[in-house]
Parts: C-alpha cells; structure tokens; sequence
C-alpha cells in the first residue's frame, strides 16, 4: 500500500448562491486547480474545511467527481468519507475508490460514544470494503470521540489498508508514542495548525492543512524547510504563519477559510447553516492577516 508525505490541501465547497441551495462546480475545479498549479503534494476534499457534515449524498458525490476531475491525476487525491453510519461511510468510501480517489480519510463520528471494539470494528468494515489506503482520523474536537494511540497502532497492524494517521488533538506526544509504538512503521500527518512545526520537526509524515487555500507558498515553504534541515528558516516562516494559524482555528476552519478566499478575490459563497460567515470584526483582523506586506 502507499502512502502519502508532504502538503495536503483541503478545500472548501463552494456554493453557488447566499442561500447555499447547490455546490458551485466551476469554483470548486477552479480552485483544486490553483492548488495543484500552487504545488501542494495531495488534494483532500469533503474534510471538516469542506463542510463534508452538511451535504446531502448527491452533494457529496458532487463534490467527489468535481475534486477527482479536476485533479486529473496529478497528485493524490484523499477523500474524506466520514458518516455517522459504517454503511454509508463504506458506500462513500466505495464511491470515492470508484471515481479515482487514492485514499480516504476516516473520521469515527458518532451520537453515542463508540467503545474501541466499535471504532476498530467500524475501520476494519470500511477497510475490507475497498482496495485503496485509509488514513484514520483523530480529532476529539469535532467527533466527539479520542482514539489513544495504543488504539490507532493496533488497527495499523490488524488492518491491512490502514496505512496513515492523522493527528488533530495538538498533543506532540500522541505523535511520538504513534511513532513508539509502530517501530516507526505508522507515518502520521498533523492536523493541528499552531503544531506544525513542532509535528514537523517530530517526523511528521506531512501536514494536512486548509491555509494551504490562504497561504500555499509559505506552507510548502515551512514544510521543505524542515525536510531540508534548514531549522532556523522554518521557525522564520512558522512566525510569520502563526498568528493566521491560530486565527483559523479559532474561527472554524470553513467561515475563515471562505472569508479568507473571498478577501483574496475569489468568491465560494457562505458557509452552510448553522455555520455563520465571520462577524465584521473578524473579518477585518483577517483582512490584516492577509494582506499585511
């Protein structure tokens, strides 16, 4: 199985009017494209930037085949395909390896709290249903549901397509004892935007990360830095980065990310109810952060 290493960029979904009523296809390619031509290393579409919770499975589909398309085969595609049923996470990650998708990304989401028997059975479900990798995903903040690292290493060895992690707790240690406990085998993306550096410099596999739709060039800048070596560099970029990493955080990754587009002359439209465009005083200070020289 493959893996994946560097820059993967996840966009937003656009829409095509202030209602929200239907995914604007032409902006989505547009923007996938930007990506790709900006020299990001993956594209993941239908993540938490990509308001994946909020779709319909027609938008989803969409979404899907607008992405695969517009990549065309240049760099990997890795799909979220999250749900909160293991059927329709397996129809979704069915479809996404029918369409061309390199890999899927699973996040456990659940209205009750799953057992690790129930999250490892819903992986090994999902995993036997396609030939492609899974990334498996952490991230207590949305899902409700922490998956320690004894829990992640073991899926990876008993599951034969459970290939990657990603780390979204922003606990370096959970990195290090991922690394600990594979032998090094189990490579891991961060998915904490203030944590880069330090995930980085860890061993960090890549960093999946949407300000790669606000700032590309200084994310795959910080990223070739600390492949590089060249740590004083890195902690240069990081600095200037980090006050935007936090700022998109903090505001949602889809109200920031799309506000962020919008200031820089591309229109995606708003998020999705019950999410909420940035208030004028948010805007304003990313206003700042993006057009400060």
């Amino acid at each position: 199985m493959n893996t994946f290493e560097g820059i993967i960029a996840y966009p937003i979904t656009p829409f095509t009017s202030r209602d929200n009523e239907s995914i604007d296809t032409v902006a989505l390619a547009a923007l996938v494209d930007r990506l790709i031509t900006d020299g990001v290393h993956a594209i993941a579409p239908l993540g938490s930037t990509g308001e994946s919770a909020y779709l319909t499975e027609k938008e989803f589909d969409t979404v899907l085949d607008t992405t695969v398309s517009a990549v065309g085969g240049r760099v990997p595609v890795v799909a979220g395909v999250s749900d909160l049923t293991t059927a329709n996470t397996v129809r979704r990650a069915r479809r996404a390896q029918e369409v061309g998708a390199e890999a899927v990304m699973v996040l456990p989401v659940s209205y009750w709290k799953l057992t690790d028997r129930e999250i490892a059975s819903h992986y090994a479900t999902v995993a036997a249903a396609i030939d492609i990798p899974v990334m498996a995903y952490n991230n207590p903040a949305t899902s409700g549901i922490d998956m320690k690292p004894e829990l992640l290493v073991s899926m990876f060895e008993s599951i034969d397509n459970l290939t990657m992690v990603k780390e979204s707790t922003g606990d370096l240690s959970r990195m290090l004892r991922i690394t600990e406990l594979s032998d090094g085998r189990l490579p891991f993306f961060n998915g904490r935007n203030p944590l880069v550096l330090d995930a980085l410099k860890a061993g960090a596999a890549g960093w999946c990360t949407a300000a790669a739709c606000l700032r590309p060039q200084s994310c795959l800048d910080l990223y070739s830095a600390v492949r590089a070596g060249e740590l004083d560099r890195a902690q240069d970029l990081y600095d200037d980065l980090q006050e935007l990493l936090n700022f998109i955080v903090a505001g949602g990754l889809p109200a920031t990310v799309k506000a962020g587009l919008s200031i820089l002359g591309t229109e995606v439209g708003d998020p999705r109810a019950p999410l909420l465009r940035l208030d004028p005083e948010r805007h304003e200070v990313l206003t700042r952060l993006l057009t400060a020289s």
